[in-house]
């Protein structure tokens, strides 16, 4: 089997590619009550409307109620409005608010399975620039963090340069779509 599929050790390159997104939004639902269910109640309302999530967090505090924030695609912040201006009183939160000015930035590749360090790497990537992180979201191949829109082109820069990929370098791949 070894003359077959031989090993090839850990998969190259470690990183392969940084993305962005400017086209994000972030959306807080402040002060809704931290008990199960809560959470399926508020993306159960913006799936019927439609509205497609992406990161996700979900903050407790000691007073027993929660804050849950969520990025959506920018066009859809017209349907988050109405869901949660509409629903306030059945979801029971206490406000919410819409932020256009974020941006996404993600590295990319199969190797992050493999290696350790990547993710400290991307976070003092950011911390030199004093990027300030919003919200993170991983996988097993990819790094993403939401960061304030006007600093979203020095994330990438930093990113580039941390992880090696710089164009005098090496061939870099960038894209810079929606990354969902």
């Amino acid at each position: 089997m070894g003359d077959l599929f031989p090993d090839l050790g850990p998969e190259a390159p470690v990183i392969s590619g940084v993305a962005h997104d400017r086209s994000e939004a972030l959306a807080t639902v402040r002060g809704v009550d931290n008990e199960p269910g809560m959470a399926a109640k508020v993306f159960t309302q913006l799936a019927l409307a439609g509205v497609n999530v992406d990161m996700i967090v979900q903050a407790g505090a000691s007073t027993g109620t929660a804050d849950i924030s969520f990025t959506v695609p920018e066009n859809a912040i017209g349907k988050v409005d109405s869901v949660l201006a509409a629903k306030q009183a059945e979801l029971g939160y206490r406000s919410y608010d819409i932020n256009t000015e974020v941006g996404k930035v993600a590295v990319v590749g199969v190797g992050m399975k493999t290696h350790s360090g990547l993710a400290a790497k991307f976070f003092e990537a950011l911390s030199e620039k004093q990027i300030n992180v919003l919200m993170i979201s991983t996988s097993e191949i990819r790094i993403a963090a939401l960061v304030p829109l006007g600093q979203l082109d020095d994330a990438v820069r930093a990113l580039h340069t941390a992880y090696g990929l710089d164009a005098s370098q090496i061939e870099a791949v960038v894209y810079g779509g929606t990354g969902r």
